[in-house]
This record gives C-alpha cells, structure tokens and sequence, in this order.
C-alpha cells in the first residue's frame, strides 16, 4: 500500500531487520520461506561429564532410586570427580533421553500393626541416650506381597548410630519374638541396653488394617526383654511420633526395599534379600542425619570401641 519498510515494521510490530530478512526469504523461497525454523543454538553448551560417569549414575539410579545427593557421595566413594549438582543434571538428560528407567512399584503393601503391653515402664525423664545402644527404638510392620500372605517385619534402630537390624517373619509367636532379639544382639556392634517401643491399643482395637491388636508376640518379646537384662520402655498411646526414628526407617525400608523387591516371595528368600539390604542401609546408603555418612562410618569416627569390621563395597 505504498509504505516504507520503516511503517510497515511500525505496524507489525516488528524491526526493519526481520522484516527485510522475511523479504529475502520470500525472494529466495517464496512464502515457504516464512515458515518457523529451528531456534536452536549453532553452539551450545555440551554436557561437562563424561559417557563412564552418566552410565554409572544410571546404574546406581535404577538400583537403589536414590536422590542426587547420596549417589553423589557413592560415586565419590568409587573414585568419580563430581558433584550433586553434576549428579543431578545427568539424572534430568537421562530421564528427557528415556534412557533412565525408574522402577515400578510391586504392588507389596505394608502396614504397622498394634500389638498388647502385659510389661514394660516408660523412659523415666533423666534417662540419657549417649552411646549406641543406649536406646533402640523397636516397631512392627505387616508386609502384604499379595492377598492372605502376610509377613511379620521387625525393625530395631538405634537412636544414635541410626544402625538398622530387620528381620521378617511368617508369623507372630513367642519363638519368633525370642528370635529377633537374637538376632538384634547378633547384629548390632554394641550392647544393646534399652529398648523402647509405642503401647498399643487396649486388646481387641483394631489396628491399621482392621486386625485385632492384641499378640503373644509383644508378651514374649517383652519376657524374653527381661531375661535377657534389656530395659523395655514404653511411649503413651496413639504417640508414634516420640517413635519418630524406627517411624522413619519403616517407611524408608518400605519405599527403598520393599517397592523394589522382585525375589521370591518364600520367607527364606525375603530374609536373605532384607539381611542383603540391611547391609546396604548400613554400610553404603548414606544418612542426611549423620551428614550423608553411613552408620558404620559414623560408628568408626566416633565409637570406635564398637565400630564394625570394615564393610564391603556396593561393586564387590
């Protein structure tokens, strides 16, 4: 309609310079040439790890579905140079490449499980918690891999080590009660003198999955306390969160173990996977409350006394 090049950039909106350029394009293509095109940089930046590093981020990533910052502190352990941040930036180009797979979750369900207290005392209020296994926080969790198979999880953890000791069982009866505390002995590096656990429900409450919350299993558990000299405490009612530490790791074994867990589901198999996990948990998972060390290292730089026996790889 007559206007110069300046008007008509002036009514689109536009600068004299794309609007020339449209014009070379039409000149040059015909109206293809106005076409949208690629804005992607000639020269970007290029990712700054190298091929080894982003596979064994990967590697580590499917296998325990860690965050940035503990497999930052496994890969450092393994001799890599790098960093969260850098860890962190590999797991979003892996996951925008549809190369890192996160595993679906198996369907196990898991519940707590109220139990009856025929003995035991609350933690007097001058007791003091200073050396592993002053005070071990014990809880129960139901494992449901499908529907009428259940399995009875015991999990110990020590309030100052953040050390962990599981064991799973078909049932809930005196033998089993006497058998994990065997077992915590067996596996803790360091005495156990107390342990302190949530009172139940009054007998016959249901607990979480509609199950009468009245067991044997917690009378003998606390009988089998006794004769062995261990202190049993026990919190209010209805007051899981002064629990809060074994609260934590049950979940943390549900999410980081049982949402994983493909083996067989026959007891002897589930334990020598957990016994495999609770080696893991201790030795090579790294704790935000021990500053992103494991228990066994925190162990060896603080209670040497009772620290374990130098653990194995995660590679080995």
């Amino acid at each position: 309609n007559g206007l110069s090049g300046q008007q008509a950039a002036g009514v689109l909106h536009l600068s004299r310079a794309t609007l020339y350029r449209w014009e070379r394009r039409v000149k040059a293509e015909g109206l293809r040439g106005l076409e949208e095109r690629s804005r992607r940089p000639k020269h970007y930046r290029r990712p700054q790890w190298s091929p080894e590093l982003a596979e064994a981020v990967q590697v580590y990533r499917e296998q325990y579905g860690w965050d940035k910052e503990k497999l930052a502190v496994l890969l450092k352990q393994e001799g890599w140079q790098t960093s969260a941040s850098t860890v962190g930036r590999i797991m979003k180009r892996l996951k925008a490449r549809g190369v890192l797979r996160e595993p679906l979750r198996n369907g196990i369900r898991t519940y707590k499980r109220s139990v009856k207290r025929p003995y035991a005392t609350r933690k007097p209020k001058d007791y003091t918690v200073r050396d592993p296994g002053d005070l071990v926080q014990v809880d129960t969790l139901d494992v449901r891999p499908l529907p009428n198979v259940v399995f009875k999880q015991i999990t110990a953890r020590d309030m100052v080590s953040r050390w962990d000791v599981i064991e799973a069982f078909r049932s809930a009866t005196a033998r089993n009660a006497r058998a994990f505390l065997d077992t915590l002995q067996a596996r803790s590096p360091y005495p156990v003198k107390a342990i302190q656990a949530v009172s139940p429900r009054r007998t016959g409450a249901p607990g979480p999955n509609g199950v009468d919350g009245g067991s044997e299993f917690q009378a003998e558990f606390e009988e089998a306390c006794r004769e062995k000299g261990i202190r049993l405490f026990v919190l209010p009612p209805r007051s899981p969160k002064l629990n809060g530490h074994v609260e934590r790791a049950q979940r943390t074994h549900s999410e980081e173990f049982h949402d994983r867990y493909m083996g067989e589901l026959k007891l002897k198999q589930l334990n020598e996977a957990m016994r495999e996990w609770e080696h893991t948990y201790n030795h090579i998972r790294p704790h935000y409350s021990l500053a992103l060390k494991t228990p066994a290292q925190y162990l060896a730089d603080h209670h040497q006394r009772v620290a374990p026996k130098a653990q194995l790889s995660h590679m080995s």
